[in-house]
């Protein structure tokens, strides 16, 4: 049976289609709208009735939600994969348009379907709490750019009256403190509606550094703990896990993170890794440990927040909530 991959171009109101097949048929490319019609004309073309279908696009976010449901709801296979990687399993690349790069897409599917795992779309609740956190980041930054501007008008103030600004400012920043609030209040209604969401939650909380903003965060990039197989892994996603850099005799570079990673989760994973090792023995003896070995303290942070992640996972697989073992006299390496 002939295999069709089609690679799908996604900008906010069209979709750019390439296909090839595995006979290496002259490609066919056109354009449809992002709209329901406009995937219902693509998905009604003849190419379809006598073959195994691949689609593959990139994650673009929202754009790519009606999509990616309407496959779903076909039970058609497809993958969404970051356009980063496909970039880089390319090699050098000249020029850029929608075109050609439904064309590049459909070559990565065509070379590395066999190797991915299809995509599906996160249950209801999780996709519900991505977007609150999204929100969420949206009115911290707000937040942020009022405190920044209130420390500048403070300044302003010494030789002119800005109290009106002040206050304006003050209650802004009050008002974007309640929302916030409200928010965090709605996310933990959302984690309260699916049972298995909310037991691991509950565990993972009980990991000292790991609080409510961290847990939400490790429930939703990680599907509720189903898009990694081990901690290793979103290790790597995250860039905390290290590499080595060395080649022959020549390089020998420092052993380090990649700076292809998940910014966010890694500047929250930093936050809690430094409040365990204030509150939590056993990784404060570590972090004593390795200090005194002379390792920089950001090497340190990193390496306690790798520990954090196995222990996460590790609350989450056994079924079992965490328990510190300092009193048992286990030391870690």
């Amino acid at each position: 049976m002939k295999t069709y991959f089609i690679g799908i171009d996604i900008s906010k109101d069209t979709l750019d289609v390439c296909i090839l097949t595995d006979f290496n048929e002259k490609e066919i490319t056109f354009k449809v709208e992002n709209t329901l019609e406009g995937i219902e004309q693509m998905l009604c073309s003849n190419f379809q009735e006598d073959g195994q279908l691949r689609y593959c696009f990139e994650n673009t976010g929202n754009y790519g939600l009606l999509l990616a449901s309407i496959l779903e709801d076909r039970q058609i296979l497809y993958y969404q994969v970051s356009a980063l990687e496909i970039k880089l399993s390319q090699g050098i690349q000249r020029g850029k348009n929608d075109k050609v790069d439904a064309q590049r897409i459909a070559k990565y599917i065509k070379i590395y379907s066999g190797e991915l795992k299809p995509s599906v779309l996160p249950e209801k609740v999780l996709f519900a709490m991505k977007n609150l956190l999204t929100y969420r980041n949206l009115l911290i930054k707000v937040r942020t750019q009022f405190k920044n501007e209130k420390k500048a008008f403070y300044q302003a103030g010494k030789i002119a009256d800005v109290s009106y600004e002040m206050d304006e400012i003050a209650l802004h920043i009050q008002q974007l403190n309640h929302k916030i609030s409200l928010i965090e209040e709605r996310i933990q209604e959302q984690i309260s509606k699916e049972e298995k969401i909310n037991r691991n939650f509950e565990k993972i909380t009980k990991v000292k550094g790991i609080g409510f903003l961290t847990a939400t965060y490790m429930i939703v990039l990680t599907n509720n703990f189903t898009s990694f197989k081990n901690p290793r892994k979103f290790n790597c996603y995250a860039g905390l896990a290290p590499f080595e850099h060395t080649s022959g005799t020549s390089i020998k570079g420092k052993t380090k993170t990649s700076k292809l990673r998940n910014k966010r989760i890694k500047t929250i994973l930093f936050n809690g890794a430094n409040s365990a090792v204030i509150y939590d023995e056993e990784l404060k003896a570590y972090y004593k440990r390795k200090k005194e070995q002379g390792k920089a303290h950001n090497s340190i942070i990193n390496a306690v927040c790798c520990k954090l992640v196995y222990r996460i996972f590790a609350v989450v697989k056994r079924e079992e909530p965490f328990v510190n073992l300092t009193r048992y006299n286990l030391h870690m390496s």
